[in-house]
């Protein structure tokens, strides 16, 4: 096509894909760690690798403050998730907390991991992220009471700082006698800890907010990214599909000016991208926001590569459409 490269740079990026290749094929875990590391800035890179992480059999865990390091590592054949990858807690900031630990030993408690780093590298966004990411759940399972007692916490930290600093110790001979007290709050859990999770991490790590749909789609026969990839290898191109909205990307088509859309879908399988055509994205738009969760009515196409296109014919909110499941008519027929 007008473009192309010598044999010797071909060669070279030949063995290079075989190396890649060897290395995915016989050290999984250890491949995914060094590559999730190289892109631990980019989030949505992270999203993908972390996709094929799990398509390929390899556990990635939630981050924790007492086992993971800033960077991706592994431990006992599973990849441990970076600290530095958790978002708005600034990578050099979780080295220090590592070092901390490293030195001091692991972290008993939140007081005990506040005496010991530094405030001025670990701020309040850092402990709130931290805290909705799960890396304190070994150490206070109470991620809402962290986000929400993060002034406190903070405050905390500072002024054992400054008596770290200034040699002052109390009359216990530390700074444990003047520990908060934390406010009674109730933990967060299903959709609300995922919402925060995904906020902190950037996609669903721990779970999904569809996992407890699993059997209702079954039911209703709503088909999931991965199988749906699955049958349109052997020749199937009609699914109804479901999906959390992750992103929607309109673009103006060239020739006619109107807009059309790609729209990233969640689901307890994976994430996957269906283009909305002018007219479907016209009938669709209002369901199609971030974070509502829809079901999609989809045609798959093969593409080049094996690669499968979606395209979406329409969609519906996921309350509308399956509130029906629950209903029924039983017969009772005596003998």
């Amino acid at each position: 096509a007008g473009y192309g490269f010598n044999k010797s740079h071909a060669a070279a990026y030949a063995f290079i894909s075989y190396q890649t290749g060897y290395l995915k094929a016989n050290y999984p875990v250890e491949f995914f760690a060094a590559t999730l590391s190289l892109d631990i800035a980019n989030t949505d890179k992270l999203a993908v690798f972390y996709q094929d992480a799990r398509r390929f059999g390899v556990k990635i865990c939630p981050p924790d403050i007492n086992r993971s390091m800033a960077d991706f590592d592994v431990e006992n054949g599973e990849v441990l998730y970076a600290l530095g990858a958790i978002r708005n807690v600034g990578f050099e900031a979780m080295q220090s907390v590592v070092q901390v630990r490293e030195d001091g030993g692991e972290f008993k408690d939140i007081f005990d991991f506040l005496e010991r780093i530094d405030p001025k590298a670990v701020n309040k966004r850092a402990i709130e992220n931290l805290a909705k990411a799960g890396a304190f759940d070994s150490i206070h399972p109470n991620r809402a009471q962290i986000v929400q007692s993060a002034d406190i916490l903070i405050a905390y930290a500072q002024s054992v700082a400054a008596e770290r600093a200034s040699s002052q110790v109390n009359l216990f001979g530390s700074s444990e006698a003047s520990r908060p007290r934390l406010p009674k709050i109730a933990n967060n859990s299903g959709p609300d800890s995922l919402d925060d999770e995904l906020a902190a991490v950037g996609f669903y790590l721990s779970g999904h907010p569809l996992g407890s749909m699993l059997d209702v789609f079954k039911r209703r026969n709503v088909t999931l990214f991965a199988e749906a990839v699955a049958l349109a290898a052997e020749g199937q191109e009609a699914f109804r599909m479901a999906g959390v909205v992750r992103r929607r990307q309109e673009r103006a088509s060239a020739q006619s000016g109107e807009k059309f859309a790609f729209v990233t879908l969640s689901d307890p399988t994976g994430e996957y991208e269906v283009m909305f055509q002018p007219e479907a994205l016209r009938r669709c738009r209002e369901v199609l926001d971030p974070g509502k969760s829809i079901v999609v009515k989809v045609r798959c196409k093969g593409g080049r590569e094996g690669e499968v296109r979606m395209f979406g014919d329409d969609a519906s909110l996921m309350a509308d459409t399956l509130k029906m499941d629950d209903i029924g008519l039983r017969l009772h027929v005596s003998a």
